[in-house]
């Protein structure tokens, strides 16, 4: 990723091949074929569109499965809005209803923060970065991060009350 990020072409095409089979064995366990191979295109483009924002001394594989969870969740929600797509197609995977229920909820809820807040709401209480990891990712500082994570929880607090 290193080497893609400062525009070494046959690295950049190495690391996209890998990262287009990890996604696609990802996928297959977890959509219909037609909807995993769109995930797959989907999650490669969102890794090109965002390599530069990847912390090249941070580990890859947890940067990954985010961007492809994501993609899943999309997929899922798409589905959902109009699941005659689906088909009759089986998929061997166990019931993730509620957890995409919640995964659609916590989206709504974010909705209701600024986006600053529900970025490092994401890293920190989501998926277990530190202030200083996220202030790195965000471009916050880790003071703001702080009052970000605060402000925007309020926010989700007083969102859930009324």
């Amino acid at each position: 990723m290193r080497a893609a990020q400062k525009g070494n072409d046959r690295a950049y095409e190495r690391l996209m091949g890998e990262v287009s089979q990890w996604l696609s064995r990802y996928f297959r366990r977890r959509l219909p074929r037609a909807a995993a191979e769109d995930a797959t295109q989907e999650a490669l483009l969102a890794i090109h569109v965002h390599k530069q924002k990847y912390q090249a001394g941070a580990p890859m594989t947890p940067w990954l499965k985010t961007i492809a969870r994501f993609k899943w969740i999309d997929q899922l929600r798409g589905h959902l809005r109009s699941p005659d797509s689906l088909g009759e197609t089986d998929v061997a995977v166990a019931d993730h209803g509620p957890a995409v229920r919640a995964a659609i909820l916590l989206d709504i809820l974010l909705a209701e923060v600024k986006p600053s807040q529900a970025q490092v709401i994401k890293l920190v209480k989501l998926h277990g970065a530190t202030v200083d990891e996220a202030s790195r990712i965000s471009g916050q500082s880790p003071s703001l991060v702080k009052v970000n994570i605060h402000r925007g929880l309020k926010r989700i607090g007083g969102t859930i009350s009324d």
